[in-house]
């Protein structure tokens, strides 16, 4: 029996020398900290040198704690002792007034490991508020504090398109009747800056009855018919307009001025340029009774 107790006593006698030889410390680096702050707690090993240590990591319960990251240092040798050391940055969200937290550090052995734990590491709940009112008093404040508001691009996105749609919807509905009118208008500016020019052209015919002066009012008559009736007026002679446009009285009135450039006769030069313009007068209460018309059937 006594043979049997030195053998264990022998085994044993190693493992607890080096044992005694490891030193853990773990402490708070503050003694207090506010819910969620962030604290840091140090784990420091001092152990022989041919012994293996391993220190706790992310896998490990903090509780009531949470790690927020760990910070490892270069292991330190120095006469055959290694010192190592470790931070935890972790955060309390426990509503106790005191949480405790002591970590274990794993010596390996050649068969199983022995844990070694520091001191337990106190840290207290630091109050921001000394306690709370019973009935809570508010501040009065009517001023209005601006908000900045980021833009909405997907309500801007959908709004232009609903409103190319409609625009699209606009336009294949009242499309032609756009047209029509627009066109009474330009028929409208058209005659007005005709009859204003026949105006300026046949006083300085009748002023001076010149073979020039002449052939520019009858140019500048053949050039609106033309525009509005969509026929070669210019390219006819002026027997040819008084029949294509079955109008004897027309070819009467270019007769006369024909006759300032062949002949120098003016003497009804005025008398033809006013019919001259009635006709065309005609010619555009024609065309706008058309338009209007074509706008109405649409």
């Amino acid at each position: 029996m006594a043979k049997s107790l030195k053998i264990i006593l022998f085994l044993f006698i190693p493992l607890w020398g080096s044992a005694q030889q490891i030193n853990i410390e773990g402490y708070f680096m503050q003694d207090s900290a506010k819910l969620g702050e962030r604290v840091g707690y140090v784990l420091k090993a001092t152990y022989p040198e041919s012994a293996q240590l391993i220190f706790p990591d992310s896998t490990f319960d903090f509780s009531p704690l949470v790690l927020l990251e760990k910070k490892t240092f270069i292991s330190n040798t120095r006469d055959k002792i290694t010192q190592d050391s470790t931070i935890y940055y972790l955060s309390n969200f426990s509503l106790d007034p005191s949480s405790h937290l002591t970590l274990p550090v794993y010596e390996l052995a050649r068969y199983d490991s022995i844990v070694h734990y520091p001191l337990e590491a106190e840290l207290k709940l630091k109050l921001t508020l000394d306690s709370i009112p019973e009935q809570l008093v508010f501040q009065q404040n009517n001023i209005y504090q601006p908000l900045d508001k980021s833009f909405n691009w997907i309500i801007f996105g959908i709004l232009a398109v609903g409103i190319l749609v409609l625009l699209g919807v606009l336009y294949l509905l009242f499309a032609k009747r756009i047209q029509e009118y627009w066109k009474e208008r330009r028929e409208k500016r058209r005659w007005a800056q005709f009859e204003k020019k026949w105006r300026t052209q046949t006083a300085i015919l009748s002023e001076n009855p010149s073979i020039e002066n002449a052939d520019e009012v009858i140019g500048l008559w053949k050039g609106y018919m033309e525009s509005i009736t969509k026929l070669p007026v210019r390219e006819w002679t002026s027997s040819e307009i008084g029949e294509r446009m079955d109008n004897k009285e027309i070819f009467k009135a270019l007769r006369t001025i024909d006759l300032i450039i062949y002949a120098g006769d003016s003497s009804k030069s005025e008398e033809a340029t006013t019919y001259l313009l009635e006709v065309a007068r005609e010619k555009f209460q024609e065309k706008q009774t058309k338009i209007k018309h074509e706008r109405a059937v649409v």
